[in-house]
């Protein structure tokens, strides 16, 4: 048993309300914290939408534990207020390396000593930040994967400098939370899962931008050929575009065309994936 009680979640989008609501629902006292009153009505919207995704899909869920997970969230729009007496942070803010460095530049300042940071990160390398947080040995990578209370592999990868304790100390803590942890030796941009997936994914949007097949009738091949239930235009929608765009705009030359092409295609027509009601597909 950890001696983590106290966690904020930093970042409110789709994965951050994902991690916040699966920490709370395990019984853990967790602030949410966004940049300000509109972005945090929004979480509160996606919070009750979890709690109704949990009755439906988790079990014991239904029982009154989906609603009481809510009695255990709080939410913040000032970090020093947020982070008084936080154990953990876990950081879930965009795929855009300045951002992330300066919010750990701040967090650094504001946040008790004994607090521990983790970025959530899905590419980016941990010790890209580590100095930005002012302690890197308490700080590492928990990498969750989206739809957390099902597929709930939780990646944790330290830099040279974590301290060997805190990195099994969030091994922990994320089977505290109902994860199964992937422990990571070294560190490799992807981790294991996006180290997978990127690769899978970019494919596909390279058959799509290039007009070598239509978007649904790549996910038709990818889900008869392999019986997945998902193809990967699905996978898209359900991370959100805005996540494969920061990744594919700090890419190589044609991984910033695939940007160009997703961005004026889908994201300046709105089409952000399912939480926006539509992306390569519609929804509701």
């Amino acid at each position: 048993m950890t001696d983590i009680k106290k966690v904020v979640v930093l970042g409110t989008g789709v994965l951050g309300s994902q991690i916040a609501f699966q920490t709370a629902y395990s019984g853990f006292h967790v602030t949410a914290y966004d940049i300000n009153d509109t972005v945090i009505a929004a979480a509160k919207e996606r919070f009750a939408g979890l709690v109704e995704t949990y009755k439906n899909e988790v079990a014991g869920a239904a029982d009154g534990k989906a609603e009481a997970a809510l009695g255990n969230l709080s939410y913040a729009t000032d970090l020093a207020d947020a982070t008084a007496d936080a154990d953990l942070v876990i950081e879930a803010v965009p795929e855009v390396l300045d951002l992330k460095r300066s919010i750990y530049t701040t967090l650094g300042q504001v946040a008790p000593a004994k607090t521990i940071f983790a970025t959530n990160s899905s590419t980016l390398l941990p010790s890209d930040m580590a100095e930005a947080t002012g302690r890197p040995d308490r700080f590492l990578a928990l990498h969750f994967a989206n739809r957390v209370w099902s597929s709930n592999t939780a990646e944790v990868m330290g830099t040279a400098q974590t301290s060997s304790d805190i990195f099994d100390t969030v091994v922990e803590f994320a089977s505290e939370i109902g994860m199964v942890p992937i422990p990571i030796h070294k560190e490799k941009a992807g981790y294991v899962l996006n180290s997978l997936l990127v690769p899978f994914l970019n494919a596909a949007l390279d058959l799509a931008a290039g007009d070598y097949a239509a978007p649904a009738d790549v996910d038709k091949t990818w889900r008869i050929g392999t019986g997945s239930p998902l193809g990967p235009f699905q996978i898209y929608d359900i991370v959100g575009l805005n996540t494969p765009y920061n990744i594919l705009v700090n890419g190589g030359p044609h991984e910033k065309e695939l940007a160009a092409w997703l961005k004026s295609n889908y994201i300046d027509e709105g089409k952000l994936g399912v939480a926006a009601g539509e992306g390569f597909y519609k929804y509701g």
